[in-house]
């Protein structure tokens, strides 16, 4: 980056960043909070799933949930090393945390996040039973698809290659959840699939935030974010309508 240049008409000019040592210090704090929010998610996640895999009604879906835990705490320790060239003190997430902590149930928090860590709010809460965790993962791994979608052409290259990587991972649970839909609807479990859909709708829907126009525009010229937190939530709100729709089931 020139000397007189600054860090937004450098990046609007198509350029990007690729090393800690040229980041400058509000933009590490962006990047630091992005990456903080994608592996403590990814972890919470994956505990999440962890707690339900002796609960799948066969080997089959067993082993779906465990590669699911399993690519979720990989596709963290990706991001995790990135943070830890930034200087993160990574040791936090070798030593206990208490990934499984949740909320009762009928808690209502919106977009807030835990005392414990950066996780997306919807992972404070607990699945319960088979049917839950297959619509949950059905409904957050489209959420998960729109959000990686921005954040594959982040202006951090290193980040940015990360993700894309990271993407078609992701986008396999979301077939796996799929796939476990479909069983679950020939079985004759569409009640119970719908009163999940109709908890975890609202819940996913917080993931997408409520970010001023200000913090948005700051983001923009930072190169970590192109649409709003509505536009994206627009997206998976389409995306997941037309998918529920094609289950016979329907949107809240």
């Amino acid at each position: 980056m020139a000397e007189d240049m600054t860090i937004e008409s450098y990046l609007a000019a198509g350029g990007v960043l690729s090393n800690p040592t040229n980041v400058p210090p509000r933009y590490r704090a962006e990047l630091m909070k992005l990456m903080a929010t994608f592996v403590d998610s990814e972890l919470a996640g994956a505990a999440g799933f962890a707690d339900i895999i002796n609960q799948g009604p066969g080997i089959k879906e067993r082993i779906a949930a465990a590669k699911i835990v399993l690519e979720k705490t990989d596709n963290a320790d990706r991001v995790l090393k990135i943070m830890g060239e930034f200087g993160a003190n990574t040791d936090r997430y070798a030593n206990h945390h208490p990934w499984t902590t949740r909320l009762d149930r009928d808690a209502d928090i919106g977009a807030t996040r835990s005392e414990h860590d950066m996780r997306l709010a919807v992972f404070n809460y607990p699945i319960e039973g088979w049917e839950d965790a297959v619509v949950m993962n059905l409904l957050m791994s489209q959420a998960v698809a729109v959000q990686l979608a921005q954040f594959s052409q982040i202006s951090y290259q290193p980040l940015a290659e990360a993700f894309r990587d990271i993407a078609p991972i992701e986008a396999r649970h979301g077939e796996l959840a799929l796939e476990g839909a479909l069983k679950l609807i020939e079985q004759g479990k569409a009640a119970e699939m719908q009163a999940s859909i109709d908890y975890w709708w609202p819940r996913v829907a917080a993931s997408f935030g409520a970010g001023g126009a200000e913090k948005i525009e700051t983001l923009r010229k930072l190169g970590l974010r192109q649409l709003t937190g509505a536009e994206m939530k627009d997206q998976w709100v389409a995306k997941a309508t037309e998918q529920v729709a094609n289950l016979g089931l329907k949107a809240p």
